[in-house]
């Protein structure tokens, strides 16, 4: 970091930048406003992160991310306990949930199988998912991952995974775009997607 930046600043910018998507402009930018800004305000700021980093952690069921364990939405004895939604991550819950629409259970799998990243399968949260179909009542998943090439080669291997178990194994319809992210999409093109979900065909690569 250049001299000219007092030490605290510097450290300051050197750790924003470590966030995704901080480059060090950015980085720069929010270092002066955060040391613009009242003392309380940045107090409030420093509390809400070390309690976030406290608090946190990964439902023992869904893998979701949450303050109580299990989180409310698996402690929800009024959702449909028979249907669980599988997604890439905690982002996708909350568009998912912002539809109204779905009233399921929900399994957050962090990440999808890219082997150019060097992530496969035993790097995702997928033995916890086999491990809730195991006795339980869950009749259908719905794969909900995004229309990606890693999306898609992470639905194709759940798929195959999970027919043999006896449960219906559907995939979300295309009224997400190309490539598009789940968490991006307005909740009506969710909707329909939801509504249009299809039987993932396991010979579809032949």
């Amino acid at each position: 970091m250049p001299a000219f930046f007092a030490p605290s600043v510097a450290r300051l910018i050197e750790e924003l930048c470590k966030l995704p998507g901080i480059g060090p402009k950015t980085g720069q930018r929010l270092a002066m406003h955060l040391v613009d800004r009242p003392e309380e305000e940045i107090r409030d700021l420093a509390e809400a992160l070390t309690e976030v980093k406290e608090r946190v952690g990964y439902c023992s069921t869904c893998c979701n991310l949450t303050d109580s364990d299990p989180c409310e939405i698996c402690a929800d004895g009024s959702r449909d306990q028979t249907l669980i939604c599988v997604v890439e991550d905690p982002s996708d819950v909350v568009a998912m949930e912002r539809t109204r629409q779905f009233d399921g259970l929900y399994h957050v799998l962090h990440g999808l199988i890219s082997p150019m990243d060097g992530v496969g399968p035993e790097q995702l949260r997928i033995q916890p998912l086999l491990g809730r179909l195991n006795g339980n009542a869950v009749e259908e998943v719905i794969l909900a991952t995004d229309p990606t090439v890693e999306g898609e080669a992470t639905a194709m291997y759940l798929g195959r995974l999970l027919r043999p178990l006896g449960v219906e194994v559907t995939r979300i319809a295309r009224g997400l775009p190309e490539g598009g992210n789940l968490d991006y999409a307005d909740e009506a093109t969710l909707v329909r997607a939801l509504e249009g979900r299809q039987k993932v065909d396991m010979d579809s690569d032949k």
